[in-house]
């Protein structure tokens, strides 16, 4: 059987400016890729063109740079490869599994609601089966400006995940059928990510525990597609002073605007290792150091232990990190 180069990558969506929660997955991804010797892919997800020319000009790459994460072969960016993603979509198409949807939300509403009780909260509305297109002309892949729809049938996907452990996602009850590409004109992230590891052939994904029930989605994309899914490994967030999770469109501490305050590399790094639990308390850290102090066993306690106390980048915290 052929080796395959085991491979991760950190794929960071310029739509906002960078923020210590991001810091924290990055640096972790780098690590493990580092001490485990995999290769290590940077994609900016930069498809969103509207979210990203609002956002400015920010250098993800310098900054990146900065924290000391380095990556393998050239910058790749998804708005440079639509091609990819529409041939997938062909693939998908002549299987029978996608199919135009042009549904609007209150109409997902009322025919969710025609089902069952109305949805809980503010948990998004599944899709429900009864909209699919009876016909069979309208699954297909033709026109590039109506939402299209991947087919969810019930059943249970199973995420062995190498930090969070292992968990069970049915897609049709949680999601229903899911947008796999846009009437914008460009694919959901759903497909897009998925299309982009299977091309780069990624094989670990290391990313915010968020995006868990993701997996169980692309799990199935990349079954579709005649691809294996890769290991995960989902981390836990880190909060802002409120409890809640950081965002850039909630307006967090950006990493930008830290350096600019007196933050240094060393300290985010050492920061960093506090908040997981490689060390008792933040302590400056350089590159080589914060990659030997990662390992598995670190991130799985601080899974654990997230779930009682999550990490919080509090007022304290960022005072150390300007030296103050």
């Amino acid at each position: 059987m052929e080796h395959v180069p085991a491979c991760s990558r950190i794929a960071p969506s310029p739509t906002g400016p960078l923020h210590l929660g991001n810091a924290c997955t990055f640096l972790v991804n780098w690590a493990l890729a580092r001490r485990h010797g995999w290769r290590l892919v940077l994609r900016i997800e930069d498809l969103d063109r509207e979210r990203t020319r609002a956002a400015g000009d920010a250098d993800v790459e310098e900054l990146l740079g900065w924290l000391g994460i380095d990556h393998d072969g050239p910058v790749i960016r998804q708005s440079a490869r639509l091609p990819a993603y529409e041939a997938a979509m062909e693939r998908l198409a002549a299987q029978g599994l996608v199919y135009e949807s042009p549904h609007s939300r209150a109409e997902v509403r009322e025919a969710a609601q025609a089902l069952s009780a109305p949805h809980a909260g503010d948990a998004p509305t599944p899709f429900p089966a009864t909209l699919r297109p009876e016909e069979r002309a309208a699954w297909r892949f033709v026109r590039h400006d109506v939402n299209h729809r991947m087919q969810m049938d019930p059943g249970v996907e199973r995420i062995a995940d190498e930090v969070a452990g292992a968990h069970s996602f049915d897609p049709a009850a949680s999601d229903g059928d899911c947008i796999v590409w846009t009437k914008a004109g460009h694919p959901a992230y759903q497909l897009a990510v998925t299309v982009d590891d299977l091309a780069q052939g990624v094989t670990d994904v290391v990313r915010g525990d968020d995006l868990l029930p993701s997996a169980a989605i692309q799990a199935r994309i990349h079954r579709a597609l005649g691809g294996t899914p890769p290991r995960w490994w989902h981390l836990p967030l880190v909060l802002d002073a409120g409890g809640a999770r950081m965002a850039k469109r909630r307006g967090s501490r950006s990493l930008a605007s830290l350096r600019e305050a007196g933050a240094t590399a060393d300290r985010i790094r050492g920061l960093v290792l506090a908040w997981i639990g490689a060390r008792e308390a933040p302590a400056p850290a350089g590159a080589s150091e914060f990659r030997d102090a990662v390992d598995v066993n670190i991130l799985r306690a601080w899974h654990e232990r997230s779930r009682r106390t999550p990490v919080v980048a509090d007022d304290a915290s960022l005072t150390w990190l300007r030296g103050r």
